[in-house]
């Protein structure tokens, strides 16, 4: 018999197996066209593990969409370096960028999905994107020395930059989301001194 502890083990795997054949089965076919039970025999597991595991087809999507972006979140956090403020702000926008040009298709479906999830999706990623804003702000604040409210704003123009860059890309409207985004935040920053 299995133990708990290995019952865990076992489950966190099954999981992770399923997780990983639904983003290459996103990004190969994407979201319409993906089902379960294609999903469950790329991962080796039945659909009714599948199931046990995910509500239906619109969860297994967001869970990993927001697990993506959470390893990619922690990702852009954690290299710190003497940046200045314009240049951690590329960085963290970079990064992003980075995880979905590896995966155009999937991203597509993700950013689509989780900009009209509903609850609880819909709360998890609203609580990533006010983590990123407190963090731009704080940035700003401690770059700038800028009032509160101020710093926040910052933080709002930052993400209009960013998913202007985002959507502008993955529309096929131009080629390069990073050099975009740098180019707004840069004209952006020079018009606050």
């Amino acid at each position: 018999m299995l133990s708990e502890n290995n019952r865990a083990v076992q489950k966190a795997a099954t999981r992770a197996r399923i997780l990983d054949a639904a983003r290459e089965a996103l990004d190969a076919v994407g979201y319409e066209a993906m089902n379960l039970r294609s999903v469950a025999q790329a991962a080796g597991v039945s659909t009714g593990a599948v199931l046990s595991h995910f509500r239906d087809k619109q969860d297994l999507l967001h869970t990993a969409l927001f697990e993506d972006l959470e390893q990619t979140w922690t990702a852009a956090r954690a290299a710190k370096r003497k940046r200045t403020l314009e240049q951690e702000l590329s960085h963290i926008a970079g990064t992003f960028f980075a995880y979905y040009a590896k995966r155009p298709v999937l991203s597509r479906a993700l950013l689509r999905e989780s900009l009209f999830a509903e609850p609880p999706w819909s709360d998890r990623f609203a609580a990533q994107v006010a983590e990123v804003h407190q963090h731009v702000a704080a940035l700003h604040r401690a770059a700038r020395q800028s009032k509160p409210e101020e710093a926040a704003l910052f933080g709002a123009a930052f993400f209009s930059f960013y998913y202007f860059a985002l959507l502008a890309w993955l529309q096929g409207g131009h080629p390069d989301p990073l050099g975009l985004f740098k180019k707004l935040l840069s004209q952006h920053l020079k018009q606050e001194k």
